[in-house]
């Protein structure tokens, strides 16, 4: 903002970041799980499927939730007055 930007421009930058540090975060916990689920299927001797929709949909929820608990921070710093914030720093 001490630079011209809009309130809606930090907002949108918070946002974007939270949702992509959780989908970032639900994508590796994907990869995580179903390494494990075909590591145990392998060591059972059973035939494992993973289901591409049950990923898009995890990964998603996962950028949903944290844009939902990143909207009262992206809030807060958008509604900030950069002297305060800068004095902060």
């Amino acid at each position: 903002k001490a630079l011209g930007a809009r309130t809606r421009d930090v907002l949108i930058q918070f946002l974007t970041e939270s949702a992509i540090l959780s989908a970032c975060g639900g994508i590796i916990g994907i990869l995580i799980g179903v390494g494990l689920v075909t590591a145990g299927g392998a060591a059972l001797g059973m035939s494992v499927v993973v289901k591409p929709s049950v990923i898009i949909i995890a990964v998603s929820f996962s950028a949903v939730v944290g844009i939902f608990f990143g909207l009262y921070p992206a809030s807060k710093a958008a509604k900030a007055d950069p002297i305060d914030a800068l004095r902060y720093e």
